[in-house]
């Protein structure tokens, strides 16, 4: 395939913005989708590059940083030996000519792709025809045998189901059973209805003989289908069941080889969604929508269907569990290889890790849905499906993402570090419904209890609305109102924060607070009103109760100090004893 063919595919709509009959004519091994100002890192010599010019910011009048900032993308696409760029239209509306310019210095073919035309769609047509191309080359190629190669690579074309694939390799080429993976371990496809058990317990042996220490055979190597991908979730293996010998071995990384612009096909799928979430983020945040709406019927998303929105926060123990199969640790483990990806970090500007690891959680679902880099390190989702059935997966399916295995077992971690996500109310797939619904998932993400998933629905009280916000806001509305009283009871044996709380608790009861804290009821009168009197604030006012009440709540986790020892009643005419 060579760039020129892209504008014969006539469905897709593609136009030339730049370029001469000599690069139209370059060899094309693949595409990518990115939006990174200098993807070079991510590129390989031969590729397609598609972007949706979100990096591309028109603010700046000036023609000359704008021109700057295009020079910076072309030639990193230049130094990557790319084969051509593909700019979608529907950001900016139009190629920039500032790229246009840039392309041309560098010598990269600039193609246009309209606001109607997917990158899905762009990235499904590139791979079918680079499989007719394999398919028409493949004789005398190593590997696999000429007949059983034609037969895949024709399946493989009509996108037969993977795993009556992996069955018919599996008997055609007698190798053992075997399962296509995920970097991160989720089976995409197995030649097998069940993986194999754990090693059988060995037989009893006479008492008096020593008894056989069997030790667990080493599960074997997985073999790494197409390129590793930017995050752990984007790479493929092909994971032997059985340990294959040196002929199955062969064939296997034959196989692996074939299937290789399958699973790059779904690397660059994963991305050109990624950008499309992306995009629909942005005319979401700028009240853009009409856009909003026609971006909806770009992400791949069902019309009319409604929409659960997640968000979603990843932090140290996924990353570490997932470091350690970079670092080639669980490499004896199923579903782990060495060198699959980087783990997520401040070099992932994209954002990409995140969004690919709150879709590794989401793809069990079998829904359709978009995620995409909520731009602070996190990620968000939109799922066709109820908010009910989004909490029950991500219950199942987050924890899973920390606690990969690892040479000492698994690794879940406590903290803040662990997976976290919100999810908003279930709304018609529309920009207004959305946007509020995505507030919303936000929001249930910071409030959520610790290490679980949030909802918005379960979001019910005053206790839980506190616990959304940031805890520097609440810690200081606590010491705003209750400095005083902290004060006090820094120096007094008698606990003034104690008995508002008491007081508040059980509904502004004199006796019931006296009851509770076994003091007459006397007491609790004047440690009310010398409340007041530090505080400024009236407890016969429902307003002034509420500020108190919101106070306590937002206090820091160590628990109210009780008074240090129960009190006799007063019984002097009923002139309280002074507390404070």
């Amino acid at each position: 395939m060579i760039v020129g063919d892209l504008l014969a595919l006539d469905e897709l709509h593609i136009e030339v913005a730049w370029a001469t009959p000599d690069l139209l004519g370059r060899e094309v091994t693949g595409v990518t989708s990115t939006d990174l100002q200098d993807p070079a890192r991510y590129l390989r010599p031969g590729e397609i590059v598609l972007t949706g010019l979100v990096w591309w910011r028109p603010e700046d009048t000036r023609p000359a940083p704008r021109l700057a900032t295009a020079l910076r993308f072309a030639n990193a696409l230049r130094s990557a030996e790319a084969a051509a760029l593909l700019a979608g239209e529907g950001t900016h509306g139009t190629v920039p000519p500032e790229l246009a310019e840039a392309c041309r210095r560098h010598g990269v073919p600039l193609l246009s792709v309209p606001s109607g035309t997917s990158f899905r769609a762009v990235t499904d047509r590139i791979y079918l025809r680079l499989w007719g191309d394999l398919q028409a080359g493949a004789e005398g190629r190593a590997g696999l045998p000429a007949g059983v190669r034609r037969t895949l690579t024709s399946m493989l074309g009509a996108d037969a189901p993977l795993d009556g694939m992996l069955r018919r390799a599996v008997a055609d080429l007698g190798v053992p059973d075997c399962s296509l993976l995920t970097g991160a371990g989720r089976v995409l496809a197995s030649s097998a209805d069940a993986r194999p058990g754990p090693p059988r317990t060995p037989p009893t042996v006479p008492a008096q003989l020593p008894a056989p220490t069997l030790l667990p055979a080493p599960a074997p190597a997985p073999i790494q289908v197409g390129p590793p991908g930017t995050t752990p979730f984007d790479g493929w293996l092909l994971q032997p069941h059985t340990q294959p010998g040196p002929a199955a071995a062969t064939m296997l990384h034959g196989l692996a080889e074939l299937l290789a612009p399958l699973a790059e096909r779904a690397r660059a799928t994963a991305a050109a969604q990624r950008q499309a979430g992306t995009r629909l983020l942005e005319l979401l945040a700028a009240g853009a929508d009409p856009e909003a709406d026609h971006a909806l019927s770009l992400a791949g998303l069902p019309p009319r269907l409604p929409l659960t929105p997640v968000a979603a926060r990843f932090g140290s123990a996924v990353g570490s569990a997932v470091r350690s199969v970079v670092a080639g640790t669980a490499a004896t483990v199923p579903g782990t290889a060495p060198g699959t990806a980087t783990p997520p970090g401040p070099a992932d500007p994209s954002g990409a890790w995140a969004a690919a690891a709150l879709a590794e959680a989401l793809h069990p679902t079998a829904a359709p849905f978009v995620a995409a880099p909520d731009g602070h390190g996190g990620a968000v989702a939109l799922v066709a499906l109820p908010e009910a059935a989004v909490a029950a997966a991500l219950d199942l399916t987050l924890p899973q993402l920390d606690e990969r295995p690892g040479p000492a077992g698994p690794r879940a971690q406590a903290g803040p570090g662990r997976p976290a996500a919100g999810i908003g109310p279930t709304v018609p797939p529309t920009a207004a419904d959305l946007r509020p619904a995505l507030v919303q998932a936000r929001y249930a993400l910071d409030a959520r209890p610790p290490g679980g998933v949030g909802r918005w629905a379960s979001t019910a009280s005053l206790a839980d609305l506190l616990r959304g916000i940031p805890p520097e806001v609440t810690a200081a509305f606590h010491q705003r109102l209750l400095a005083p009283l902290v004060d006090h009871d820094r120096h007094n044996t008698v606990s003034l924060v104690a008995t508002l709380d008491a007081f508040l608790r059980h509904n502004a009861s004199w006796s019931r607070t006296a009851e509770a804290l076994h003091v007459h009821v006397n007491t609790v009168h004047y440690r009310v009103k010398r409340i007041e009197e530090l505080t400024g604030r009236s407890l016969l006012r429902l307003d002034d109760r509420l500020d108190l009440r919101t106070a306590l709540l937002c206090a820091p986790a160590a628990p109210l100090r009780a008074p240090a020892a129960p009190e006799a009643p007063i019984v002097a005419k009923g002139r309280a004893r002074r507390a404070g």
